[in-house]
């Protein structure tokens, strides 16, 4: 059993994949993480919900996140890194999937600042004017202390998975911008200096084909700002992500691409962020196994250390199985995604594709972490619910991931309807020819059609076990294709 693999991101990374791209770069981003990253996290973390500064001392608003020096410098260092920079650099996404890797398994939190950013310049090259570009995308692109971060703000009070019924933020024209009205309820990255918002423009028509999407920065062209905080959420975990309710009152905007495809833009979004949200839930998960194989090998019990007991030990090895199926799951997510991140509707068949792994592998994954990171607290017995000890962490990071970007029900439900209506099962099962058995697909895709034939009710309600099934399935076959070339 290769538990020597769990003890770094870098270790795990290279027994899944080989030979890293930039790896040089990586293992000085993983020694800054060992060496000093990780204390600034655990405080962080140990100090909860940061301060809300909403005045200065002439009553003027400014909305200040007060977090200690160390935590801004933690920030700053992915950024560096290249969490954006580098998927323009090389036009391709891999290497920010492995930087996020990195950083979730010591600090998922700061994985939603970086991953939020990265989905707002894409969203902005993808769909913004020349104008536009030339004007903010250069920031977002920095790669000093001065860059800004970027948000994705969808979620309003009334729920996010149905975001035509539950978006109320309004846009009204003025000139050649937009002035967005409404309120964002489960804001991440409060502060950011600009965010890409779902909005419906007047008297667009109801659902999800009546939205569209902005680009909202922190400022106003005169200085004032252009939203405000109204408060930050307390939250059980990702305490290094300050979480707002925004308040926007007339905010200035831009329409990102054509108010007809806008719900097209927002899924986009959405998609890129489910993608590395399935890899951050593997990273936690390793996280938790590491501190459970480190806590085994020394605790002794019956005279010998508990990981040496074959009950424990065979745990070990079947968890250790489930790890590397699902990294190589959510591995195969972000391959299809660097396959099609460029793509604009109309979608072909290969983006498809990646909308049905994206949903399988957060499905998946987001699933399994929170699980093994529970089962590792058992595995430190009583140590394992007290606060001083780092396991207890990573059940509340992992659970706060199964809901970020959609629950497991709605991607369900997702991944349900892009076979449906886009076959994307189909294009699935031609591409895995070659790392599976024929036979076995042949099966699986006997079910799938046998389930989609079923009346709606019975579709809907029986999804899960299948879609479980495919998502194993998948893991599996794709787990000895190489997945660098």
């Amino acid at each position: 059993m290769q538990l020597e693999i769990l003890r770094s991101p870098l270790s795990f990374l290279r027994h899944m994949l080989g030979d890293l791209p930039h790896e040089r770069e990586l293992a000085e981003f993983e020694s800054w993480w060992q060496a000093e990253g990780q204390h600034i996290s655990d405080a962080t973390d140990r100090a909860g919900t940061p301060w809300l500064r909403m005045f200065d001392r002439s009553c003027r608003r400014i909305d200040e996140i007060q977090f200690a020096p160390e935590y801004w410098r933690a920030v700053r260092k992915g950024y560096q890194a290249g969490v954006v920079w580098r998927a323009f650099d090389e036009q391709s996404l891999l290497t920010c999937g492995l930087l996020g890797y990195i950083t979730c398994f010591y600090d998922p939190g700061l994985t939603c600042p970086y991953v939020v950013s990265l989905a707002t310049a894409v969203a902005l090259d993808q769909h913004g004017s020349d104008e536009l570009k030339a004007r903010f995308l250069p920031q977002l692109l920095r790669r000093d202390d001065s860059v800004w971060q970027g948000a994705t703000w969808m979620t309003e009070i009334r729920g996010g998975s149905d975001l035509g019924s539950n978006v109320e933020t309004v846009a009204r024209p003025a000139g050649d911008r937009w002035l967005l009205t409404g309120d964002k309820y489960f804001a991440s990255n409060a502060g950011a200096e600009l965010a890409v918002v779902a909005a419906r423009p007047e008297g667009a028509p109801p659902g999800v084909r009546g939205l569209a999407l902005f680009l909202l920065p922190r400022r106003r062209d005169d200085g004032a700002l252009n939203y405000t905080i109204r408060r930050l959420k307390d939250k059980v975990a990702t305490r290094s992500v300050p979480t707002g309710e925004i308040e926007l009152r007339d905010s200035e905007a831009w329409l990102l691409g054509s108010r007809e495809h806008g719900v097209y833009q927002i899924l986009e979004v959405l998609n890129l962020s489910r993608t590395t949200n399935s890899l951050g839930s593997v990273a936690i998960a390793q996280r938790a196994m590491a501190e459970a194989a480190g806590f085994a090998g020394q605790r002794i019990a019956f005279g010998k250390p508990v990981l040496d007991h074959p009950l424990l030990h065979k745990q070990f090895a079947e968890r250790l199985e489930t790890l590397q199926d699902a990294f190589s799951l959510g591995w195969e997510a972000m391959q299809r995604l660097n396959e099609v991140w460029r793509e604009k509707s109309p979608y072909s068949d290969r983006y498809q594709l990646f909308r049905l792994t994206a949903h399988l592998a957060k499905y998946w994954t987001s699933d399994m972490a929170p699980r093994i990171a529970q089962w590792a607290m058992e595995v430190h017995g009583a140590l394992g619910v007290l606060a001083e000890f780092p396991v207890e962490r990573w059940f509340r990071e992992a659970m706060v991931l199964t809901i970020w970007e959609g629950t497991c029900h709605r991607q369900i439900l997702d991944g349900l309807e892009v076979m449906e209506r886009k076959g994307a099962h189909r294009t699935l099962f031609e591409h895995l020819r070659g790392g599976a058995d024929s036979a076995e697909i042949e099966a699986i895709r006997r079910r799938i059609d046998a389930h989609l034939a079923l009346p709606a009710t019975q579709r809907e309600a029986g999804a899960e076990e299948i879609f479980r099934d495919l998502a194993v399935f998948v893991a599996r076959a794709t787990r000895n294709v190489p997945v660098l070339a």
